[in-house]
C-alpha cells in the first residue's frame, strides 16, 4: 500500500514539473519573440554553418532557448561525427 501510494504521489509531482517546464518555455519564447518557424529557420541556419567544417548527426541536433544568468540563451547540442580535412 505504501509503495502503491508513493507512486501515485510521485507521478503528481512529475505532472507538476512536466507543467512548470512547460510554461517556462511558453515564457522564454514569449520574452524573445520568435516563432516557431524562426526558430527552425534560424537552427537550420546555424546547422549549415557546422556542416562546414564538421559531419554532424542530424538526428541528435537539439536547440533549446533556456534563461541564463545574463537573460536569455539559445543551448545548442550537436553530435559531431568527424572533422571534415583542413585545405592546406
Amino acid at each position: 500500500m505504501r509503495a502503491f501510494l508513493q507512486r501515485v504521489l510521485g507521478g503528481k509531482q512529475g505532472s507538476k514539473n512536466e507543467a512548470k517546464q512547460r510554461l517556462k518555455v511558453l515564457l522564454i519564447h514569449d520574452q524573445v519573440d520568435l516563432t516557431q518557424a524562426q526558430m527552425e529557420q534560424m537552427r537550420e541556419e546555424v546547422v549549415a554553418v557546422i556542416r562546414k567544417y564538421v559531419e554532424i548527426d542530424d538526428s541528435g541536433v537539439d536547440f533549446k532557448l533556456d534563461r541564463g544568468e545574463s537573460g536569455v540563451e539559445l543551448a545548442a547540442s550537436v553530435p559531431v561525427r568527424r572533422v571534415h580535412a583542413r585545405a592546406i
